[in-house]
């Protein structure tokens, strides 16, 4: 199903802010690739979680959500790795080079508050400071909106910097407080995308809360 609305650029600080093109975005993470240095710290963590608090059903892929998939970095690395992949962004401009890269992947423009897809998901990643990058207002509904996305026993990562930009407030007490009012509850948060213990006064968190 449609998503019902997008907002205005300026509404958006995401929109607002960015001044690159998908190409510019993604050439640092070539680079690195490039000289050898693994740019799939997401996909391993995902991959490991599916494995481990997974609920397959028998002859079925996995299904991941990749909300706010940017220029698809991380969808088009789970594909590859057997997952089956939606990927939704609010920019045009990164969904563009997602297509290009990936065509054959489902790509969608939609605001993650208010879409409705008519599917559920084994997990649902918010990866690439998706979280303080949503139009203000509206994080609560977001997560509502992905619980409602999520299987039981489903899986919410979600990863963002705790020095938000100015037009951001959330916090990790505020946003645990947003996914168990929608019915989440917390699993495990580390420092990094690499399992990291998180201790408090770090700068940055993957949270990994359950349905």
């Amino acid at each position: 199903m449609a998503n019902r609305s997008i907002p205005p650029k300026s509404a958006n600080p995401w929109l607002a802010t960015r001044t690159r093109t998908g190409e510019e975005y993604d050439a640092p993470y070539e680079a690195r690739a490039a000289a050898g240095i693994d740019i799939h710290g997401e996909a391993n963590l995902i991959m490991k979680l599916l494995n481990e608090y997974g609920q397959p059903q028998e002859h079925a892929r996995y299904r991941v959500l990749d909300a706010g998939c940017g220029t698809g970095r991380m969808a088009i690395e789970l594909a590859r790795r057997g997952i089956a992949i939606v990927g939704i962004d609010l920019d045009e401009v990164m969904l563009t080079q997602a297509r290009t890269k990936a065509p054959q992947l489902d790509w969608r423009l939609a605001d993650l508050s208010t879409i409705d897809l008519g599917l559920q998901f084994d997990c649902i990643v918010l990866a690439g400071n998706v979280m303080i990058y949503l139009t203000p207002g509206t994080e609560a509904a977001t997560i509502n909106t992905m619980a409602r996305h999520l299987k039981q026993g489903g899986l919410l990562v979600s990863a963002f910097e705790l020095r938000p930009p100015a037009w951001s407030s959330l916090t990790l007490a505020s946003y645990d407080h947003m996914a168990n009012t929608a019915g989440l509850s917390i699993l495990a948060r580390w420092a990094t995308w690499q399992q990291e213990p998180w201790r408090p006064g770090d700068t940055y968190a993957v949270s990994v809360h359950r349905k």
